[in-house]
């Protein structure tokens, strides 16, 4: 059985503990309100312009205009070709951006998207990984860990976005994604991320990034939803030629907006379950102490009884 002063030092300890998982609790509830309104922001802006791309991509004009052959397009209509982030390819090879966060103590937040993304792999691109056509980009040093003891081939690693979260770290990440594609060296792209549901819930989401999945099958209206067929100046092929560019970065922001939410929704919770605990921990080391405590004091008064029967029966 441990000791008083032995069960005293964990107390002492536990409650130390518990201190610092109340201020994390604190912090991460200040981030998550932060975290929480820039996604809230964010949201109605990507999904404003995944829808503009999808409409002028179902404009009769643009399909018309994509679809001439090269002479046209030599002959002076040089911006009358499919966007080649748009264009669907044969796919020989694949990239994922895995979005992680940098630090731990935000309970399952990153097992479950490693794990998710892992299956997701294993499901589907299993191959491409035997072959070394799988290439990893990793958001965050949790992913980066991971997957590169793993022996993933691990084509570019992000760690500390989140120290200093910018839009200008998601271009940087979107513009090396590019390079490679534009060379060829993969033809799909997809980022896994959890997005942020709720304080207390997060989802594992696994979404095509390129190329582009538009929706063509959308009526060939205004996003307005007025049911007028807009004629666009310069033309539609010169919009979607300016909004590819945009609607990348925005997405990936957007990723790292939810992942970064997600992420502070988590470790308030794995806090305020450390808290609950730690004053769990306690109560049963106070009960230990008192039972130690009071079998130490029995015993005293056993052996002063039993000295002072001695001393009686030796007078």
């Amino acid at each position: 059985m441990a000791t008083l002063r032995e069960i005293r030092g964990r107390i002492v300890g536990v409650k130390k503990t518990q201190k610092i998982t109340k201020a994390m609790k604190m912090v991460a509830a200040a981030k998550l309100r932060r975290a929480q309104r820039n996604v809230v922001q964010a949201r109605p802006y990507a999904v404003k312009m995944k829808e503009l791309l999808g409409h002028l991509s179902a404009n009769p004009a643009y399909a018309e205009n994509a679809s001439v052959d090269d002479s046209t397009r030599r002959a002076g209509r040089p911006d009358a070709a499919l966007n080649p982030l748009i264009q669907q390819r044969t796919v020989n090879a694949v990239a994922l951006v895995i979005i992680t966060s940098d630090r731990g103590f935000c309970g399952a937040f990153n097992t479950n998207l490693l794990k998710a993304a892992e299956r997701h792999i294993n499901a589907n691109y299993a191959a491409f990984k035997e072959q070394g056509k799988l290439k990893l980009f990793c958001v965050g040093k949790k992913g980066f860990d991971y997957f590169s003891k793993r022996g993933y081939n691990v084509a570019g690693k992000y760690i500390g976005v989140y120290s200093n979260l910018v839009f200008s770290s998601a271009q940087n990440i979107v513009r090396e994604v590019l390079e490679g594609y534009a060379k060829g060296e993969y033809d799909q792209v997809e980022i896994a991320y959890n997005e942020f549901k709720s304080m207390t819930t997060q989802k594992n989401s696994i979404e095509r990034f390129l190329p582009i999945a538009v929706d063509r099958h959308l009526p060939a209206h205004s996003p307005a939803g007025d049911g007028q067929l807009y004629i666009y100046e310069p033309s539609d092929i010169a919009i979607v030629n300016a909004l590819v560019p945009k609607h990348l970065n925005f997405q990936l922001w957007r990723s790292l907006l939810e992942s970064n939410a997600a992420e502070e929704g988590a470790r308030m919770a794995a806090m305020e379950n450390a808290t609950v605990n730690a004053t769990e921990l306690i109560s049963t080391l106070q009960l230990s102490y008192n039972k130690a405590r009071q079998a130490a004091i029995t015993s005293e008064l056993l052996e002063i009884v039993g000295g002072a029967e001695a001393l009686k029966k030796a007078g």
